[in-house]
């Protein structure tokens, strides 16, 4: 009886051998899960749609909002309308603005930058928007602040 359970094990470890069951490999894992919806949309002097998809902690609004304190798409807009200020002739496209605080007799201000990458893919290949889309705002942040994270108080 031991033998014949040996036997039947043996049999069957062989056909799934046989079938490329036996220690097959998981379905490698998405390396950079992003989310596509879009948070905000706008579009700049020159008639391009730019987006701000949700994305992860790496690109998007998931990053930005929390890494460098931008909480409003209006944030975003101040900078969007107006021409872009470096272009990469690859997609890479960054415009500048300048924050005012509001409701003060001495308003402090602030420089931000929004990165935009105007292509369906990052140019690391590792995210892609799908056909006809464009990845959109990749990052956002205030300069000479520590950790490049917006003041509280520069929120349009």
């Amino acid at each position: 009886m031991k033998k014949i359970l040996t036997l039947t094990a043996a049999t069957a470890f062989a056909a799934s051998l046989l079938s490329g069951t036996a220690g097959a490999a998981p379905m490698p894992v998405q390396p950079h899960p992003w989310d596509k919806r879009v948070k905000c949309q706008t579009d700049d002097p020159e008639d391009r749609h730019i987006v701000t998809r949700y994305g992860n902690s790496a690109l998007g609004w998931h990053h930005f909002s929390g890494r460098h304190n931008i909480k409003k798409c209006s944030t975003l807009y101040a900078a969007l309308h107006g021409r872009v200020d470096r272009n990469d002739h690859h997609g890479h496209l960054e415009y500048d603005a300048v924050v005012f605080e509001t409701g003060v007799p001495r308003p402090r201000q602030v420089k931000i930058t929004v990165v935009v990458q105007y292509t369906r893919k990052t140019t690391d290949g590792d995210y892609d928007a799908g056909r006809g889309q464009k990845i959109g705002v990749i990052t956002a942040y205030c300069h000479n602040q520590p950790g490049n994270k917006c003041p509280a108080w520069a929120k349009l």
